[in-house]
């Protein structure tokens, strides 16, 4: 991968990457009192009108293996200037996603479809919070277009 300049991807305009951890591909199908009852594509959709409106261009992946994640996360340098994640359960047991957001130095916002603080002890934990801008929880698939949103402001105010 060829590694863009600051001054490089100002030229080509903001773009963001989002990831989808674990299970998220099961989404209108698994649990939808917790979690809703619209699926991954329909957050995508979502996504992309959301970065049309902004302006911006948008890469999305979901996948059900941390080191996927954690390739995607690397490879973001030079590519994207910030990620959105909804690191799913990876969010309380994965150090590594955790040090490659930490490596990459990329701002990121974490997100989630539930508020992981109202629920069981062992989900209130986040090993991904310490290292992000900021984090959206409990808004349903909202939470992931007020991640994108904040995402983009704190890009534009850097």
């Amino acid at each position: 991968m060829t590694e863009l300049s600051s001054s490089a991807m100002a030229e080509v305009g903001l773009s963001c990457l989002v990831l989808h951890g674990p299970n998220l591909n099961l989404l209108g199908q698994r649990e939808p009192g917790i979690y809703g009852s619209q699926n991954l594509a329909a957050v995508d959709l979502m996504l992309s009108d959301e970065a049309e409106a902004l302006g911006i261009t948008l890469q999305t992946l979901q996948s059900n293996h941390e080191g996927v994640l954690v390739d995607a996360i690397q490879a973001a340098l030079g590519k994207h200037h910030g990620i959105l994640i909804n690191p799913a359960a990876y969010t309380h047991t994965s150090v590594a996603i955790r040090d490659a957001i930490a490596a990459v130095a990329l701002p990121t916002v974490e997100v989630h479809l539930s508020n992981i603080h109202r629920r069981e002890a062992f989900r209130q934990h986040s090993y991904v919070a310490a290292v992000a801008v900021g984090q959206i929880s409990g808004f349903g698939i909202d939470s992931y277009r007020l991640g994108l949103q904040a995402l983009v402001h704190y890009l534009r105010q850097v």
